[in-house]
């Protein structure tokens, strides 16, 4: 995935030499093992990266010794405490100082690093982003965006929100269509991204009455926005190729994505089965063979892994917390390219030139009429 300019803009971006990557070492389910062997995969691959890698300084230090990629690549800041999968939002902004993943991001507040990168607790890492990055002025709840397999041309639908919040009105709908054009636009090289706003069907006189709102919303800003509506979209239209950018709130977005992975695995482990189960179909995988590591490369979800958090003073990429050394290097290409893009600055103009001329929401009807 290469990353353009921005259309948004009018003047190029020069090249970030050196680039700084803010890395949260602790929290991910393979433990900072797997983190560290993805930096060393990134700075193998590309050497204008740097990290600052934060978490238990002697462990660190004892892994990164054995990379040589990594030398004198990686500058280290010590931070003892660690996020668990288990711990509330809650008590991690009362109590979270001191912690990997809050060194983490004072790196990026502090202006250090351009962008963070974390495998941990994403209640936890989205909470303390609001409160020490803070919001970006005019977004009222930011939203995490994922790159989607899809059937159009570049390969990857946008799809936001995915779990930042569970609830979004009208406007947030709105401000979700900006921010996932502009994302489109530096991660998938479209000048004009099509937009859909996700509902129980394509009829216009289905859905909630938020969800009619919204659409006469991003209708009206569609020209000043440089995107195109097309209206709503279903279910079956997220991997397919009638938009670009899938629109939905944080409940139904996180529960798509997790139902797409779910199926995704029962397909490979369906297919594994299939081809084990007589010697003639064995001999006939191993003809497939090709083929089949072409469709795994494919749709594994480790080569497109980082859900961005947009919508706040800072660029912040979510890894899976199951993510391995490939996982985690993919994370880290996806951080390098934003960074290089510019993509936090020209996004912060968008929302705020979007705030100023943002039109009142119509009024919907009392009831939307379901499916």
């Amino acid at each position: 995935m290469t990353i353009p300019e921005d259309r948004d803009a009018g003047s190029a971006v020069p090249a970030r030499a050196g680039t700084v990557i803010s890395v949260d070492a602790m929290g991910g389910d393979l433990g900072p093992a797997a983190v560290v062997a993805g930096l060393d995969r990134s700075a193998r691959k590309n050497p204008d990266i740097r990290f600052l890698l934060h978490g238990p300084q002697d462990e660190l230090a004892r892994l990164v010794a054995k990379k040589r990629a990594l030398r004198d690549r990686v500058e280290l800041r010590d931070a003892g405490g660690v996020v668990q999968m288990t711990d509330k939002p809650s008590q991690v902004m009362r109590h979270g100082q001191g912690t990997s993943m809050w060194s983490a991001l004072e790196s990026v507040r502090d202006g250090e690093a351009t962008v963070c990168v974390s495998c941990g607790n994403t209640g936890a890492l989205m909470a303390l982003s609001m409160v020490r990055l803070r919001k970006l002025p005019g977004v009222s709840r930011p939203a995490i965006a994922v790159l989607w397999p899809s059937r159009n041309p570049q390969g990857f639908n946008v799809m936001l929100d995915v779990g930042a919040d569970i609830r979004a009105d009208a406007q947030d709908l709105l401000q979700y269509a900006l921010m996932g054009a502009s994302y489109a636009r530096n991660g998938l090289d479209l000048a004009r991204p099509r937009i859909g706003l996700l509902n129980v069907g394509t009829e216009e006189h289905k859905g909630r009455a938020e969800l009619h709102a919204a659409h006469a919303l991003i209708a009206a800003h569609a020209g000043d926005a440089h995107y195109d509506f097309v209206g709503f979209v279903e279910g079956g239209d997220i991997p397919g190729d009638r938009a670009d950018v899938i629109v939905t709130d944080g409940f139904t977005g996180n529960i798509a994505i997790k139902t797409g992975e779910g199926t995704a695995k029962l397909v490979g482990d369906l297919l594994r089965e299939a081809f084990a189960y007589t010697p003639l179909s064995r001999l006939a995988s191993l003809l497939a063979y090709t083929s089949l590591r072409r469709l795994q490369k494919r749709i594994d979800p480790r080569r497109v892994n980082g859900g961005v958090f947009l919508g706040l003073n800072g660029t912040v990429v979510k890894s899976h917390g199951a993510a391995d050394a490939t996982g985690v290097s993919a994370a880290v290409k996806l951080a390098f390219q934003l960074a290089q893009s510019g993509f936090s600055e020209r996004l912060a103009q968008r929302i705020a030139g979007a705030t100023e001329t943002a039109p009142a929401p119509p009024a919907g009807p009392k009831n939307g009429t379901h499916a």
